[in-house]
């Protein structure tokens, strides 16, 4: 494969660094690469209002949502496109985290199943950051199982009352709208008797609870349903569809996730270049350079897988199973890169404050962030399962409760 741009995609390059170069808030481009890993912190400016006003510059000039058809608020850019402004925004893109579930998962999950009304007027919203999504999937009793869901959804006349809970859910303090996954039918096995839909998160009945971290940050929150209405009218596919709607959301999740996967190991390769073990940098040890190659040649099969799910999309395939790769593949490095960090460190490893850390106490902050990231998106056995069965084709898992009843199904030993 060739992997220079084409004549075409070098002038678009050309545009986009052009643009960038005139419009990115440079005062901010130090604090954005020094800032730790998790959910962005920045110390001169608000980071949540700093987010909003670089998405919405960038949909004002047409740089927002690439991908998405113009009258969503996108660009009809192609997917190659959509890479190199990747490439090109850079740290900038750090700015765009908070919008991440609501770009990546919940706008094209509207895109495909909403009416062409709802599409018209969700999405531009989306894509300027006046409003953003969340995604209610988890529950606290399903585990990974995402089809063991408990949250119900009764029928009453043009509306449904919703009971229940949802758990993990990012962002969900800082949503105006949730993609929601409900059981309406506990009568049918349990991937037929789920229906989804988007919920204003401001409804009655909505509670939103932030969970402590270990890094001492709350990206996640247990969220309460308690009588909440939502209209027919914002029901995503037919009744018992749920489980065919989340497909999409659940592809592009892994998609999104897998494409700006972040693995730590730049970061790393730089900090065993300035470190110093027995009076020598940390990277002319020879187990230092074991573990350093093992990561590189990780890296780059990352990168090749991403470019070929590049290619796929490109020629108009939805996102496949294959992504999961991407996910499941760096967040056991960035974990395994953020230990050894620490060990080359030794006693000083357990300094997390910044002004005194090595690294700026990177490192620290990637470890205790890490085991979320092995969880959120699909946990790292859900992904060893999705790659053995729908990529290498082999058997599937034997499931007792196949074919079953929903509600017939055993909750507890005895």
């Amino acid at each position: 494969m060739n992997f220079d741009d084409s004549a075409e995609e070098a002038t678009f390059r050309q545009t986009a660094r052009g643009w960038l170069e005139a419009n990115a808030p440079k005062h901010l481009r130090q604090e954005l690469e020094e800032a730790p890993f998790g959910r962005l912190q920045l110390k001169s400016v608000d980071a949540t209002q700093a987010s909003r006003a670089w998405q919405m510059q960038k949909y004002e000039s047409k740089w927002a949502c690439l991908h998405w058809p113009v009258e969503y608020g996108g660009r009809g850019a192609t997917p190659i496109e959509r890479v190199i402004w990747q490439q090109e925004e850079g740290v900038y893109g750090k700015l765009s985290a908070l919008f991440g579930i609501g770009h990546g998962m919940c706008g094209p999950t509207v895109m495909a199943w909403a009416s062409e009304e709802q599409k018209r007027r969700l999405l531009p919203k989306l894509a300027a950051g006046e409003e953003n999504w969340c995604q209610l999937f988890s529950e606290p009793s399903g585990g990974s199982d995402v089809a063991g869901l408990r949250t119900r959804a009764e029928r009453d006349g043009d509306d449904w009352i919703v009971n229940g809970q949802k758990i993990w859910t990012s962002v969900a303090h800082l949503a105006d709208w949730g993609l929601l996954i409900l059981r309406t039918d506990p009568n049918v096995p349990k991937h037929a008797g789920l229906t989804m839909f988007f919920l204003d998160m401001k409804s009655p009945g909505v509670e939103i609870r932030p969970i402590k971290q270990a890094n001492g940050q709350s990206d996640f929150n247990e969220v309460f349903f308690t009588d909440v209405r939502i209209p027919d009218s914002q029901r995503l596919g037919a009744v018992g569809q749920g489980w065919k709607v989340s497909l999409t959301t659940l592809m592009n999740e892994r998609a999104s996730i897998g494409a700006r996967a972040v693995t730590g190991f730049p970061e790393m390769l730089d900090f065993c270049a300035r470190i110093e073990i027995d009076d020598r940098p940390a990277v002319q040890d020879r187990a230092v350079r074991s573990k350093l190659a093992t990561w590189a040649a990780r890296a780059s099969g990352l990168k090749y897988t991403s470019y070929r799910a590049i290619s796929a999309l490109s020629k108009g395939e939805l996102p496949g199973p294959e992504n999961s790769i991407g996910k499941l593949v760096s967040g056991s490095m960035l974990q395994e890169i953020a230990m050894a960090a620490l060990d080359l460190q030794g006693e000083a490893g357990i300094l997390a404050d910044p002004a005194l850390a090595e690294a700026a106490g990177r490192f620290q902050a990637v470890l205790l962030r890490s085991p979320a990231v092995r969880i959120e998106g699909g946990t790292d056995e859900i992904l060893r399962n999705i790659i053995a069965e729908r990529v290498l084709g082999l058997p599937a898992d034997i499931r007792a409760d196949k074919g079953m009843a929903f509600n017939q199904i055993p909750t507890k030993a005895g």
